[in-house]
């Protein structure tokens, strides 16, 4: 059996974001903010670049606070809508240190009351596990999901596997288009066994769209690292955006890995999870084909 890595955790200064959590077992380390978000501002391996993309920007929101999009990994609640989804974290977290990593609770989002916490932990020397969680504090029932987004930086390849399974007569697959999106962009190659997406960064125009990713993970290459997400696709459930679990958003700036849990009716002070797992591979080169994606898949992870 091999021998479990120590963790060190750490508060640091971290850029212009401020006072973070830092959580290290020497492989790899993420960053955490504390005084905004919750937020994983970064992930990678120990002392190499960032996988995700950090930005700046604001958006207007709700009572005349701004939302700011900071990057790395946020936890919203779908279906999207202005000014719901975009409530201003700004604010301090609660927090509590883990033997492995912490868990952020955001306090109650005015208007909206749902109180967001991320559970973040190292569970292997390359894997992170995050489990998000939304907690209904109105007086009524609100039927939302969990969304998970992960921000990673410019210049890889996305890859989504496509769903294979065998219906027959009937159609097997979903795919929700947002209202900017062509399915002409180049940035997109739909292929036989797999989707893949291109961040160009001089490519502006937005480009989104959504898949019942029944195999429930995707890849994202970049700078010779394999970042893989994971989550559990739950067939026959009701998800938002028309069905799917999985949406991918990207522009000039960055990209988005984006999945999410079944839409739920949730009663006051009731709690639901979304569980992700990430992990990190090293590759020497960028599949050029279907074939090249197969073989790198096998390489680094048990899902085909």
């Amino acid at each position: 059996m091999m021998e479990k890595q120590p963790v060190s955790i750490r508060e640091i200064e971290y850029g212009q974001i401020g006072r973070c959590l830092q959580v290290d077992n020497g492989t790899v380390d993420f960053v955490v903010t504390l005084d905004c978000g919750p937020r994983v501002i970064r992930f990678g391996f120990s002392g190499q670049h960032n996988e995700f993309c950090e930005q700046d920007g604001a958006v207007r929101s709700y009572d005349g606070q701004y939302w700011q999009p900071r990057g790395g990994h946020r936890l919203w609640h779908s279906p999207e809508h202005m000014p719901r989804t975009y409530i201003a974290d700004n604010s301090p977290l609660a927090y509590r240190v883990l033997e492995d990593g912490v868990i952020l609770t955001q306090p109650v989002e005015p208007w909206v009351q749902i109180q967001k916490e991320m559970e973040i932990k190292l569970t292997g020397a390359k894997q992170v596990t995050v489990i998000n969680r939304l907690t209904n504090k109105n007086a009524w029932p609100v039927k939302l999901a969990v969304w998970g987004l992960t921000v990673m930086a410019p210049g890889g390849l996305e890859i989504i596997p496509q769903p294979d399974r065998d219906t027959g007569l009937l159609g097997n697959r979903l795919i929700a288009l947002w209202p900017y999106t062509k399915m002409t962009d180049p940035r997109v190659h739909w292929g036989d066994r797999y989707i893949t997406v291109q961040q160009d960064e001089a490519a502006a125009a937005p480009f989104k769209f959504g898949i019942d990713n029944q195999a429930g993970w995707a890849a994202y290459i970049n700078k010779g690292h394999v970042f893989i997400k994971r989550y559990d696709h739950q067939p026959g459930a009701e998800y938002p955006d028309f069905g799917v679990s999985y949406e991918t958003y990207t522009n000039e700036l960055m990209l988005e890995m984006e999945t999410l849990s079944p839409l739920t009716l949730l009663n006051p002070d009731e709690t639901i999870e979304h569980r992700e797992v990430w992990e990190l591979f090293v590759t020497d080169e960028v599949p050029g084909d279907e074939a090249g994606i197969c073989e790198l898949i096998k390489a680094i992870s048990s899902y085909p």
